[in-house]
């Protein structure tokens, strides 16, 4: 990716994430106090789980060392923005999405570098002196998660008024933005695309499949209710793209010998089959509430 394309997908992901910070509170936060067996059972699901069946994927496929580096990368970062619409959709408990969505994002400031590592030196070790990019990361991560967040809260805080007008257009923008930026690496990678999609398509599915369930099924064994234990398996499923798309940008800066398509690919897969998937849970939930109500 070219320096224009990277501004272009940080400028894109720093737009998304202060959509997010438009929508929270410093109460959001302070939920972990109300529900810390509910966020922990979220957190577990999604930074450590997630990134634990990935790696257990990449052993049983045995798929090329650089999308296995991807798909790493992918299961690195914290649910994508859209996960509370999705939640919404499913009637599961928003509140708790919010605040798993905020709380994992700034978590993964510092995890995202240490499994970035990790996946560097576990996959590329045919190439020599290799060191993984973790400190142009983590200031990557600080300027496109830390900081726009930062300024949709404050937004928030002090111009309520205008944080609400510009909410719902900047969740629409966000989602607009997220369709052209894999519209756009589709279009490049168009050549190449089919047999990537077709060698990565399996573990990605996978990946999301298990993860959602074994999330479900963690929450349930912790005693969640039905709507805390759906919204943790759809924030489980539901990983940032444009995030990943974003550190593969600069392990491709930081190592000349990687090859793009590869890196991304993982995560331009996940990004269209997340829906996907998340439609017999959609179902599921709005079928339990009408059982409820």
């Amino acid at each position: 990716m070219d320096s224009t394309g990277k501004i272009i997908l940080i400028g894109s992901l720093f737009i998304i994430m202060m959509g997010m910070g438009l929508s929270l509170r410093g109460t959001d936060f302070k939920r972990v106090l109300k529900m810390p067996i509910a966020v922990l059972v979220g957190f577990l699901s999604q930074i450590v789980l997630l990134p634990l069946i990935a790696f257990v994927l990449n052993k049983i496929f045995g798929i090329r060392a650089e999308i296995a580096l991807g798909l790493m990368v992918l299961a690195a970062c914290p649910g994508g923005p859209t996960s509370n619409l999705v939640t919404h959709l499913a009637k599961g408990d928003t509140a708790l999405s919010v605040t798993l969505t905020a709380i994992n994002s700034l978590i993964t400031i510092v995890t995202i570098p240490l499994i970035v590592n990790f996946g560097i030196k576990e996959y590329l070790t045919t190439t020599v002196a290799i060191g993984a990019p973790v400190n142009e990361i983590a200031g990557a991560l600080v300027v496109v998660i830390a900081l726009p967040l930062t300024i949709g809260m404050l937004l928030k805080k002090y111009a309520s008024s205008f944080a609400d007008k510009m909410d719902k257009p900047v969740r629409i923008v966000s989602a607009l933005v997220l369709v052209l930026v894999i519209a756009g690496l589709s279009v490049k990678y168009i050549n190449v695309l089919g047999s990537y999609i077709e060698e990565s398509w399996a573990v990605v599915l996978t990946l999301n499949v298990v993860t959602m369930f074994f999330a479900y099924l963690l929450a349930k064994l912790f005693g969640l209710n039905f709507k805390q234990a759906i919204t943790i398996s759809l924030e489980s499923g539901n990983q940032n793209g444009t995030l990943a798309l974003t550190v593969a940008a600069i392990i491709v800066t930081n190592i000349k010998t990687i090859d793009g398509a590869n890196l991304d690919i993982p995560a331009i897969v996940f990004s269209l089959l997340m829906y996907i998937t998340a439609i017999p849970m959609i179902l599921l939930g709005n079928r339990m509430a009408k059982k409820v109500a």
